[in-house]
């Protein structure tokens, strides 16, 4: 039976590939519109749209999913499943209700844990050490429906949201394949969520901003969090640095105060312990590692202004 797809960034292609490859009859791919990226505002399409079209599937990118022309082109496809991978918008009531098996959900994390759009960057931010995948039955709550099947992984010190979100795409991809065939066998039942729940809102630009006067250990995770986007940041004499990749040190400082601004190592204070910059991205240059930055500056070490 046909399949409708809806997904948009990198995370959804493993698993729409993972349907292609298993020879599900994926009907058509739902994603947002192109986008203008960059600095010579190129015209950018999503990654499912590419998958899709060399794949010969056919593409809809609705501005508004919310009108009834929209709803009868996915009704007269009478799909089993549609299936959803971070399409980036909240599929209204009359489409969860078109497919005759239910939309089913690949969500990035343990449920009811980090329902909500960033559940990959609110993980790493709030230091967990595992997080997953769930597969699960959409109903018009946030992530608030029936579970199908969930997988678990270890959070990597070195992991960053964008590492992390590769590896999840990879295992959520997996999961629904089988999820797929236990529903069809009927090995796999629905059931509903239990504990306790917790959000994972949308991240603004704004949100980058790093407070030096949280723990060095707390910054370390903001900032793997916050990579690739909307990236951490911190000011230095009005100037705004993106803040890349950091670790933290022992000892003790002044939270935002340049500790250290020698021997190509950049160290600033933190409420407790220290944190050690060993990639940055200054306003208008590229990604360079600390020591780099520091041999085109003077910057005075425990001075009253440092990052602020």
């Amino acid at each position: 039976m046909s399949l409708i797809f809806f997904g948009t960034p990198r995370f959804a292609v493993p698993s729409l590939q993972a349907l292609i490859d298993a020879q599900e009859d994926v009907v058509l791919a739902v994603t947002r519109p192109d986008k203008v990226k960059g600095r010579g505002h190129v015209l950018s399409s999503p990654p499912v749209k590419d998958l899709a079209l060399s794949k010969g599937v056919r593409v809809a990118q609705p501005s508004r999913i919310r009108n009834e022309k929209f709803y009868n082109e996915l009704r007269s496809i009478r799909p089993e499943f549609i299936i959803v991978a971070a399409y980036g918008k909240i599929l209204p009531e009359e489409v969860l209700e078109i497919p005759e098996r239910g939309c089913v959900n690949v969500h990035a994390s343990l449920l009811p844990k980090y329902r909500g759009a960033a559940p990959i960057q609110w993980a790493l931010i709030n230091g967990e050490r595992v997080t997953g995948v769930t597969i699960m039955l959409m109903d018009k709550g946030m992530d608030t429906g029936d579970m199908l099947l969930q997988a678990a992984v270890e959070i990597k010190e070195e992991d960053n949201s964008e590492t992390l979100s590769v590896r999840l795409s990879e295992l959520g991809a997996k999961s629904l394949i089988e999820t797929m065939k236990g529903m069809r066998t009927g090995e796999i039942k629905p059931v509903p969520q239990r504990g306790e729940a917790s959000a994972a809102p949308p991240l603004k630009k704004g949100d980058g901003r790093i407070d030096w006067n949280k723990s060095a250990g707390e910054i370390f995770n903001f900032v793997r969090g916050m990579y690739p986007w909307p990236s951490a940041f911190s000011y230095l004499d009005s100037e705004m640095i993106k803040v890349i990749k950091v670790r933290p040190v022992e000892g003790e400082g002044v939270p935002g105060r340049i500790e250290r601004a020698s021997g190509g190592e950049l160290v600033v204070g933190a409420h407790k312990g220290l944190v050690m910059i060993e990639e940055l991205q200054p306003e208008g240059k590229r990604i360079m590692p600390a020591k780099a930055f520091l041999s085109g500056r003077r910057l005075v070490e425990k001075a009253s202004r440092g990052f602020s």
